[in-house]
């Protein structure tokens, strides 16, 4: 019986060992060899992994950018969360001239607060965006608006993003954000979009607060700085660079042509666009002052 267990044990034993040296030839013969450039430029990334750049987190852009050096073309790659500090400590590694990158941030492109959309009815389900928004159109009846439950203020991984608790809004802290897009992910109502931080050291820029698509009248019952598809301020726009389009009764402006006048944003009938700067007055509107004061 001993004897028995003994030749079992040695031969099990010979088989075990007899599968490792296969395994072990196998792992030589097709082992893939990293380049150790790919850890290094890694290490030179924030390492949080957020995907902002395009890619399955920092290994994967480092990849990426070890790639785009052997090519010898280095341009459109970036880091929004390293900014162009990292940009450029990674190009002088490689010896490029990185150029410089345009400072972005995330931006909210909803204006219904409680004061301009009131509650209508109360959600009573779990306290996520996700949920909510597959269960019902939303606090103020808007389809389209911000549901006020923070998803984007829990995804942030940089504490950029705040509910206001008078508003009920999240607010982008621009001191802390780095434009990683994990707010753009989180909504689930398409709300963030990451744009540049604005003409100038005052970091001027301009959007519509607004992404309902409905009609005019439908969407100012619901929230009075709704957008609702006049066109006023795409016309007064062509005069100037054409940044504004219109699409599906929604304004849109193109943050690359915007060149941060202001002049759309007094125009706008429903206050739906808004500014970082103040804007200047309309003409008709100093007009008016001027015959006040005669």
């Amino acid at each position: 019986m001993n004897e028995l267990l003994i030749y079992s044990a040695l031969s099990l034993g010979g088989v075990a060992a007899g599968f490792a040296v296969v395994l072990y030839v196998i792992s030589q013969r097709f082992k893939v060899e990293e380049d150790p450039r790919i850890d290094e430029v890694t290490q030179m990334l924030p390492g949080i992994n957020c995907g902002a750049c395009g890619f399955a987190g920092c290994s994967g852009f480092a990849e990426a950018l070890v790639e785009a050096a052997d090519s010898g073309d280095v341009s459109g790659l970036s880091c929004p969360p390293g900014g162009s500090e990292t940009m450029t400590q990674i190009g002088e590694y490689f010896g490029f001239e990185m150029g410089s990158t345009h400072k972005t941030i995330a931006v909210l492109r909803c204006g219904g607060s409680c004061s301009n959309a009131p509650a209508k009815t109360q959600y009573q389900g779990p306290p996520t965006c996700a949920i909510a928004h597959s269960l019902y159109v939303g606090i103020n009846g808007c389809p389209h608006s911000c549901l006020r439950l923070g998803d984007c203020e829990i995804a942030c991984p940089f504490d950029a993003i705040v509910m206001n608790s008078d508003s009920g809004l999240p607010e982008v802290i621009p001191e802390l954000c780095t434009s990683c897009g994990a707010c753009v992910r989180a909504c689930p109502r398409d709300l963030f979009e990451i744009r540049p931080r604005g003409k100038g050291k005052a970091e001027r820029r301009v959007w519509i607060n607004c992404r309902n698509t409905q009609p005019g009248g439908v969407a100012r019952k619901n929230c009075k700085v709704a957008c609702i598809g006049c066109g006023k301020c795409v016309r007064v726009c062509n005069d100037i660079v054409q940044a504004i389009s219109m699409q599906n009764n929604l304004a849109y402006i193109d943050p690359h042509k915007c060149i941060a006048c202001g002049k759309c944003v007094p125009v706008c009938p429903t206050n739906a666009i808004v500014a970082t700067f103040e804007p200047p007055k309309p003409k008709q509107a100093k007009k008016e002052t001027a015959d006040t004061q005669a």
